[in-house]
């Protein structure tokens, strides 16, 4: 088999990897498909095994990102970038200067934008090199922190699942289990807290968990223990593949419906699981949208108002999703694939491989 047939690579239209000695800088960019446009997607650091568990993540990230952009009817590719490193040590403006004139060397085929352990200050420091990121703080133009409209997004999503499992969108007196209280997690809380839910939070950092124990309806237990409780939701926002062979068996949930990429190890194999236990899962692709779909806003003039009303749009894309998912007896993993699929099919037809951003980003 060549190294372009390689399962992994997934027909990716272009990896690039890169390093800077003098800063140190060593990042994979990910471009899965720009059919639909210029390929959009953060940017984290992570302090991986080895540089293959790098690969694997970046490339499985990018091709999240083309189907989240498609699913929910925007015209962007889908796209990702690793930075390897600890933050303390790769997390300075020469690093990430650096990255930014790795991805003005692209033309406009990748937009960078926050992610995790990147901040709005390390998207300035990219900006100060190219013209495309995306995300950036109101005073340069941008919309800010995206983090808020990823929470609404899946809070959404969540109403959306109940509805279908329980007839009705009320989460008042459901209990729900957030793994994982960074930025998006504390404002899905807050969300869930004020719809009458009772939280159980967890995270590794113990002084995240002591904050949101100061909010109504709110419960704490160890981070290894969020599978074990009584839920009635497992709400997984941190990072991916928290459901897998040593963790399903343990979930005692109705509804997987969280703000994490990748939330299953393998889609597959966990999603016939679910489906065949009659556990609704909620593909995360599909409900954590909010955060594209706002920084899309910027693209057109950004308008909050609207941004917000684009992301109310998650809860009807689910039903879609859910709907064919019964109609078919097939994993909602598949269902929103198929829906992701047919409008890249049809869209992609019209337009030919995108090869600068320039159109998208009159604005900059």
């Amino acid at each position: 088999m060549g190294f372009f047939d390689a399962p992994a690579l997934n027909h990716h239209e272009q990896v690039v990897f890169a390093q800077d000695d003098e800063t140190g800088l060593k990042a994979i960019i990910a471009i899965h498909n720009t059919s639909l446009g210029p390929a959009l997607g953060g940017c984290r650091v992570w302090n991986y095994d080895d540089e293959a568990a790098a690969l694997r993540d970046v490339l499985r990230l990018s091709e999240g990102m083309t189907y989240k952009s498609a699913l929910a009817g925007l015209n962007l590719g889908g796209g990702k970038s690793v930075i390897i490193g600890r933050v303390r040590d790769i997390g300075n403006e020469a690093a990430f200067r650096a990255f930014g004139r790795l991805v003005d060397s692209l033309g406009g085929r990748y937009v960078a934008a926050e992610d995790v352990n990147t901040t709005p200050q390390m998207m300035e420091w990219v900006h100060e090199e190219t013209d495309y990121v995306a995300g950036l703080s109101p005073d340069l133009g941008g919309s800010g922190d995206p983090s808020p409209f990823t929470a609404y997004g899946t809070f959404v999503g969540i109403k959306s699942a109940a509805n279908k499992t329980w007839g009705s969108d009320s989460l008042e007196g459901k209990t729900i289990a957030v793994q994982g209280l960074g930025h998006v997690g504390i404002y899905l809380v807050e969300h869930l807290s004020q719809a009458g839910a009772k939280v159980i939070v967890t995270d590794i950092k113990e002084e995240r968990v002591k904050e949101m124990l100061k909010i109504k309806n709110v419960t704490a237990v160890a981070p290894d223990d969020i599978y074990d409780v009584e839920m009635d939701v497992f709400a997984p926002c941190a990072l991916g593949s928290v459901v897998n062979d040593e963790t399903i068996d343990r979930l005692k949930c109705q509804i997987v419906a969280g703000a994490a990429n990748n939330v299953l190890s393998d889609y597959d194999k966990h999603g016939k699981i679910l489906l065949d236990r009659g556990v609704l899962y909620a593909p995360d692709y599909a409900i954590n949208s909010g955060g594209v779909i706002n920084v899309y806003g910027e693209f057109e003039g950004y308008n909050e108002k609207r941004s917000y009303g684009r992301v109310n749009h998650i809860y009807d894309i689910l039903q879609e999703i859910f709907q064919r998912s019964q109609d078919e007896n097939i994993p909602t993993m598949d269902a929103a694939d198929t829906l992701a699929e047919e409008r890249i099919r049809k869209l992609g037809r019209l337009k030919q491989m995108h090869r600068s951003g320039k159109r998208l980003f009159s604005k900059i």
